[in-house]
């Protein structure tokens, strides 16, 4: 990856590559979770901390050796073990429960490796199997003959074993092989010599179990991402103006009749009811948008954004920790920070919260109907009443109460002339220049 980040913390859609894994094998509630590090390890176990168990490979000698650093952590565990790779990030559940269900088939298989056939094999390890599934060996790449080349079925590196075989056969394994590693898949060789059935769950899906490896492969995995995300969002029932122009999170929730239009990104943690608009050009983030809501073009709701019923933010608004009451509306130009916005309220063009003072950040609470006029800046902390008016160009420092009218401008002169006598002096300095 070429990164100071590990590379199965870069993420897909928001959230770290690994974390998507971990998300779909949480489907098979696993009474342990163990991630095995190796480099950078401090960062992967501070992202990951509390949602698994580590395990350390000082030194990488291959993919059985890195198994073998789990054995102190599965201490006492006589069960399944399915054994991931973090920078696999796009495995199904289903594949998952698919190995499993197969590994307590009526042959009991010590253990199933998922495989697949991609369009090129490329240095993919072979798995040479009958037609019944059942494995007769296993091989790298590297180590194959051109026969074994010549099968199209490769191993993913995806296995489920049973837990009470798992250390004893690693504990065979050898690294007198092309590469001097100590290859898990070997371990399949291994059971298959003692007479042990070992058997192969293909996938129909080659893109399930690809690896990322660069940035262009990251690319392609978040495109792939997307286009999945797209097409799920219109199939339950939201309309996407330009689908490919638009970018989702892992967690984005759009309700039915939801409408998007073209150019328009979710960040983390945004929710949009039923009914409501979100237009050309936005940017949402930590968002929630209530039923008929209208955003945008070009808005930015920031963390702890919440629009109520019906409100509206329009063109180059942005609100941030801040609540729109129902019907509330901002129609352009705002900065809304730290703020409660009252049900009915307007919002002139122009109208800034000045929340924070250089060290602390301040509320701004404004009442149900109240009219802000263009130009206002609100300087918190503030309560504006209900049904008050705030004048256009008003600088209010103090307490607005309910009905009331705050006009804070200097006094306007009026000099009738000053501007004739003003064009005609200054027009004879410029003849006199010539």
């Amino acid at each position: 990856m070429k990164s100071a980040l590990h590379k199965v913390l870069h993420p897909i859609a928001g959230r770290p590559m690994i974390e998507h894994l971990m998300a779909s094998a949480a489907a098979l509630n696993p009474s342990r979770t163990i991630v095995v590090t190796g480099d950078l390890r401090e960062q992967v176990e501070r992202a990951l901390k509390g949602k698994a168990d580590f395990a350390v490979q000082d030194r990488q000698l291959g993919t059985g050796h890195a198994v073998l650093q789990a054995r102190e952590a599965l201490s006492g565990h006589s069960g399944d073990v399915l054994i991931l790779y973090g920078d696999v990030p796009f495995l199904r559940s289903a594949t998952m429960q698919a190995m499993q269900r197969r590994l307590h088939g009526d042959d009991a298989p010590t253990a199933v490796v998922l495989g697949f056939r991609p369009d090129d094999t490329r240095t993919y390890g072979r798995i040479i199997a009958g037609d019944d599934g059942r494995i007769a060996r296993m091989v790298e790449h590297k180590d194959a003959t051109e026969e074994e080349r010549a099968c199209t079925l490769c191993n993913s590196g995806v296995m489920a074993v049973r837990g009470e075989a798992l250390f004893a056969l690693l504990d065979r394994v050898g690294n007198d092989n092309a590469q001097g590693e100590y290859y898990l898949p070997d371990i399949v060789n291994l059971a298959a010599a003692d007479g042990q059935a070992c058997a192969v769950v293909e996938t129909d899906e080659a893109s399930e179990v690809a690896g990322i490896n660069s940035r262009a492969e990251l690319a392609e995995a978040e495109a792939q991402w997307q286009d999945f995300r797209r097409a799920e969002a219109m199939a339950d029932g939201v309309t996407l103006r330009a689908p490919q122009t638009v970018f989702f999170s892992w967690d984005t929730m759009l309700a039915e009749d939801v409408v998007v239009e073209p150019n328009v990104v979710f960040g983390p943690g945004v929710n949009v009811a039923p009914n409501a608009k979100i237009r050309a050009f936005s940017h949402l983030e930590g968002a929630s948008v209530g039923e008929g809501c209208e955003v945008g073009p070009h808005a930015r709701l920031r963390p702890g954004a919440v629009l109520e019923a019906g409100a509206k933010v329009g063109n180059f608004v942005e609100v941030k920790n801040s609540t729109l009451g129902a019907g509330a509306k901002a129609n352009h130009l705002t900065y809304l920070g730290d703020a409660t916005v009252g049900a009915g309220a307007n919002i002139g063009a122009g109208t800034i919260t000045c929340n924070y003072d250089g060290y602390f950040k301040h509320r701004t609470e404004i009442g149900e109907r109240a009219f802000i006029g263009s130009n206002s800046s609100l300087i918190a902390p503030l309560r504006v009443g209900a049904d008050a008016i705030v004048a256009a160009g008003s600088a209010v420092t103090r307490d607005v109460g309910d009905g009331e009218l705050r006009l804070v401008r200097g006094e306007q002169l009026v000099k009738p002339g000053w501007a004739d006598r003003f064009h005609d002096a200054m027009k004879k300095k410029q003849k006199e220049a010539k």
